[in-house]
């Protein structure tokens, strides 16, 4: 284990338990000695995971019992989500719920019998010694009961093809934002219930949804999200960035961890909602995202980092959650002297604000313009005390103990923060944005873009490993389209169109015509499973499904035109069905149901013209561009020497090229 690189593993390479990493010979040990195995799986920045760690794995009877009677293998689920997929659907078979640490214990030849997620000693004791003393007794049983659970996770989520038309009605997306509509809590914005997770993707269909359909109650339902979200505990207003989640309804105590995948959405999110409205938090959001982003995750080779711990040491040199983040009354009092009354009520150092242990969480509850209006300031001035409060607070916090970096570098969860540097370079034209986009796809190109076209998963120590899985294709796909759209640079097309051909080569399905979690080249598992709801993250086959979508009008390629039309279709009624489990294929609906425009822009001006397009929020175009001739189909005899001409197309008709952008978005939002 202390040669691994995930920092997860290594934070376990020193307990008494005689941990292995996945790979074949910890798997050839436990047929060859006879061994039930168990697979224990988390991630570095997981608080239960360090519970679990300190009160079982530490503890040198645990220990003993797992390592005279188990060979006991530790998993990072964010370096090998292909092995948490199939043992988390095991225990959401075996339990109606799932998390982590999870915890399975499987046969030697690696079918799960058992699961969970946290084990208290005393049940992780009890279950090892029943499970132990059953395989020892009575094998037969427990082969039999595995035969049930593989049998029911190579069910679970199979989708057959859906071979009546492709027809796709707004009516029937409408009535899915209905049915999601009961979900939703529009006083505090999320969905309704007592903790409250940011989904990134989901508000952004709404969005556009809203936007698309004048949705004045949707519109403002996300409007009130995006502002309790970036006024909430759940926004760290010192450092920037983003936490996991709340624990509470109003957003207001977090789950401290810090990940890459959520701030890099986030970021996608806000800089589209800020082309919508010009809503200034939008955009100071961004920025002190991106500022956080690149301070405390970006490698010096344009790499970016996992995530932080929610847990750091506290004053009395113990691990607690939140310790770098909360703040004691007279610390604030002591820092901020004669200003802090005005920081109190700014910030909630009140009963709303108080958390634990005589810690506060800062959140706002108003608006800086009204704030600023009660207590008689302008709102520049009040701008000028919040920036002066907050480079106090960040020296102080610097002193503390910093929270645990995983510096692993994860190809899918960086394609996610390519997207979202373009999203801000297109928002606020700030050329640094560009640029790290740029150094973040050579990264990638250089390091994780294997000679046999393949991409891997994972980055660490100058070591690229672990085959990439579907969802590091979709979303590096994803975010070269997006590179491409900004630079009109055409390699990033290219790379998009090649990294779809080994996608459809080596995990496309032809019965289902969906594509498989992890690569036909891939071995060592006991089912192959697909990912196709959309969670946190979209589900890999609505990304790729996009992608298909965009690249066929590219290319005018009829093949990867219709795989997308037939994924939508094969899971059409789940989606209208269970919207917020697939927004983002109802997201792709849309491309359908309402008019999908091509702009292609062809001359000596297209960057600029090009930029200029992208001030506008327009969520169903596509841009393709040039500043010379082209040989791609859709920007194929429409270069002129001396003009720059903008053609905007609909269903393979189109209207005579016009020279002012104004003009070409006017003929979009009002529908040619």
């Amino acid at each position: 284990m202390i040669n691994e690189t995930s920092p997860y593993l290594l934070q376990h390479a020193h307990n008494p338990v005689d941990w292995k990493a996945w790979n074949q010979e910890a798997l050839d040990k436990a047929k060859a000695e006879n061994k039930l195995i168990i697979i224990s799986v988390g991630y570095s920045a997981c608080h239960w995971c360090h519970v679990m760690e300190e009160e079982s794995f530490e503890n040198e009877a645990v220990a003993k019992l797992m390592n005279d009677n188990f060979i006991s293998i530790k998993v990072d689920r964010e370096e090998r989500p292909d092995i948490d997929q199939i043992y988390m659907n095991a225990v959401q078979l075996m339990t109606g719920k799932g998390g982590w640490p999870l915890n399975c214990i499987a046969l030697p030849d690696g079918r799960p019998i058992f699961g969970g997620t946290y084990f208290t000693r005393e049940e992780w004791t009890k279950a090892l010694t029943e499970l132990s003393d059953l395989y020892k007794n009575n094998p037969k049983k427990a082969s039999e009961y595995a035969d049930k659970l593989v049998a029911g996770i190579q069910k679970a989520e199979l989708i057959s093809v859906n071979n009546s038309p492709a027809d796709f009605k707004n009516s029937a997306i409408s009535d899915a934002v209905k049915l999601w509509q009961k979900e939703l809590d529009y006083k505090e914005g999320g969905l309704a219930g007592d903790t409250k997770f940011p989904m990134p993707g989901a508000l952004s269909f709404l969005l556009r949804y809203s936007i698309q359909n004048n949705d004045k109650a949707t519109q403002n339902y996300v409007h009130t999200t995006l502002a309790k979200m970036a006024n909430g505990g759940i926004y760290d207003p010192i450092g920037g960035g983003f936490s996991r989640y709340s624990v509470d309804s109003k957003w207001h105590i977090p789950h401290f961890e810090k990940m890459l995948y959520d701030n890099a959405q986030l970021v996608s999110l806000y800089s589209d909602a800020y082309l919508a409205t010009k809503n200034e938090l939008y955009k100071k959001t961004v920025v002190e995202t991106l500022n956080f982003v690149e301070k405390e995750l970006m490698a010096s080779n344009g790499a970016f980092y996992s995530s932080l711990d929610a847990d750091s040491k506290n004053r009395s040199n113990k691990r607690e959650e939140g310790a770098y983040y909360v703040w004691k009354k007279e610390e604030l009092q002591t820092l901020l002297k004669y200003d802090f009354s005005l920081f109190q009520e700014y910030f909630n150092i009140n009963e709303n604000g108080l958390w634990e242990n005589g810690n506060y969480v800062l959140f706002k509850t108003q608006a800086d313009k009204d704030f600023a209006i009660k207590n008689k300031l302008t709102v520049a001035e009040l701008d000028s005390k919040v920036k002066n409060w907050k480079q106090i607070l960040l020296a102080a916090r610097n002193k503390r103990p910093r929270p645990h970096l995983d510096n692993k570098t994860l190809t899918s969860w960086n394609a996610l923060m390519i997207k979202g540097y373009v999203s801000a370079y297109r928002a606020f034209k700030n050329p640094h944005y560009k640029e790290v986009a740029l150094k973040n796809a050579n990264f990638i190109v250089n390091n994780q873009l294997q000679k046999d076209g393949s991409l891997n998963h994972s980055y660490k120590e100058d070591k690229s490993s672990i085959v990439g899985f579907s969802e590091d294709y979709a979303t590096v796909i994803d975010a070269f389209i997006s590179v491409y759209q900004i630079t009109l640079d055409e390699k990033w097309l290219t790379k998009a169109k090649q990294l779809t051909d080994y996608t459809i080569t080596h995990f496309w399905d032809k019965k289902s015509n969906l594509f498989y979690f992890t690569s036909n080249t891939s071995k060592d598992l006991i089912s192959r499973k697909m990912e196709i709801v959309d969670n946190v993250i979209p589900g890999s086959n609505s990304v790729l499904a996009h992608n298909l979508f965009l690249l066929g009008h590219y290319y005018s390629n009829e093949t990867y035109s219709k795989t997308a039309q037939q994924m939508l279709n094969n899971v059409k009624e789940d989606a209208l069905q269970a919207p917020t489990e697939y927004y983002n294929w109802l997201n792709l609906m849309m491309n359908y149901t309402d008019d999908y425009f091509e702009v292609a822009i062809s001359g000596k001006d297209a960057v600029a013209k090009t930029s200029q397009l992208q001030s506008y929020y327009l969520p169903n175009i596509l841009i393709a561009g040039s500043t010379a001739a082209s040989k791609l189909p859709i920007l194929e005899n429409r270069f002129a020497d001396n003009e720059t001409y903008i053609y905007v197309c609909v269903n393979k008709a189109c209207k005579m090229p016009e020279k002012e952008v104004n003009v070409a978005v006017g003929k979009i939002k009002n529908g040619l």
